[in-house]
């Protein structure tokens, strides 16, 4: 049954893709784009979650956009509409009786109103400055009313006009990381390296002819599980890892405890650099699932070493 289903939501959203006017969707896109005031969204039932999530989308990514619920808008709401707005009715039928009675309230306003339908005879979208048909083939519920391929293409059809705006606009991740300070996407496109990284006293750091059991102590005190190799200028030589140390003890015994570091170092280690994001740090520690990375050492573009950062920091940070 599921590929039945999974071939029918297939073949009914080819349609949309296949049947959308696009040189109306580049006009729309245009307004998005030229408007000086608010883009706000209205529609009931699911379409009214749908153009939520559109304003809320918007909004987020560098466009003024709000969401207006229809009774409420009749109630006072409307009256932050002016002739630099544009309001965006979404409907799948352009039928609905709560939308049409917006219409001569809007105009009122000298609002511009934009219509997003399925049905492109509806009074919805005769009555509308400019409309668009979501081309619908059928919904996938076996009685063609539970509204589910609809509302598929409505989001298509939003997240197009968002994305479409963010390109014009240039909005840059800069911008993103400024919109959304809290939560998960927010930690991990604000938080640099810098500002998780261990730097200073606390940095572990040997010379490349220290013996081994003379950087014992660096290694266990600074609980880093490594110490860097630096040369007279500090710039990054290697690194020398807990592991490193185990299999070094496995394999020679007693004896490697009088290994210079630079024998049994790990040369040329990645590294990366203090203004990157500490998300980019940890996709580069689990690049390889093989040989799985827990520390970068932090240099500058001379391969100066700068600091530290820590797999176990980035993932305490919530990244």
């Amino acid at each position: 049954m599921l590929t039945e289903l999974i071939n029918n939501e297939r073949r009914y959203l080819d349609y949309f893709f296949e049947n959308l006017d696009l040189k109306v969707a580049e006009e729309i896109l245009e307004l998005f784009y030229r408007c000086k005031g608010l883009i706000v969204f209205t529609g009931v039932g699911k379409s009214e979650t749908i153009a939520q999530k559109i304003s809320a989308t918007m909004t987020s990514t560098g466009t003024r956009s709000l969401f207006l619920e229809p009774t409420n808008a009749l109630h006072g709401d409307i009256g932050i509409l002016s002739e630099q707005d544009l309001f965006v009715i979404i409907s799948k039928s352009g039928e609905s009786e709560e939308l049409l009675n917006l219409i001569p309230f809007i105009r009122n306003r000298g609002t511009k109103v934009i219509a997003i339908v399925s049905n492109g005879t509806s009074r919805l979208a005769l009555a509308s400055d400019i409309h668009i048909v979501l081309p619908l083939q059928k919904e996938l519920c076996p009685f063609d009313l539970v509204p589910t391929i609809s509302a598929q293409i409505q989001i298509i059809f939003g997240d197009l006009m968002t994305v479409g705006l963010m390109r014009l606009k240039n909005f840059s991740l800069d911008e993103y990381a400024q919109n959304h300070p809290a939560g998960r996407i927010g930690r991990r496109i604000s938080i640099k390296v810098s500002d998780l990284m261990v730097g200073h006293s606390s940095l572990p750091i040997c010379k490349p002819q220290d013996k081994v059991i003379n950087t014992l102590v660096e290694l266990s005190k600074k609980r880093c599980g490594c110490v860097l190799v630096a040369n007279e200028d500090k710039k990054l030589e290697g690194i020398f890892t807990d592991g490193d140390l185990g299999r070094a003890l496995t394999s020679g015994g007693p004896a490697a405890l009088d290994e210079p570091i630079a024998s049994l170092m790990v040369s040329r280690p990645k590294c990366i650099r203090p203004d990157a994001l500490a998300w980019e740090a940890l996709q580069t520690m689990e690049a390889d699932q093989k040989n799985p990375i827990t520390v970068l050492a932090v240099t500058d573009h001379s391969d100066k070493i700068l600091g530290l950062i820590r797999m176990h920091d980035i993932v305490q940070a919530g990244i």
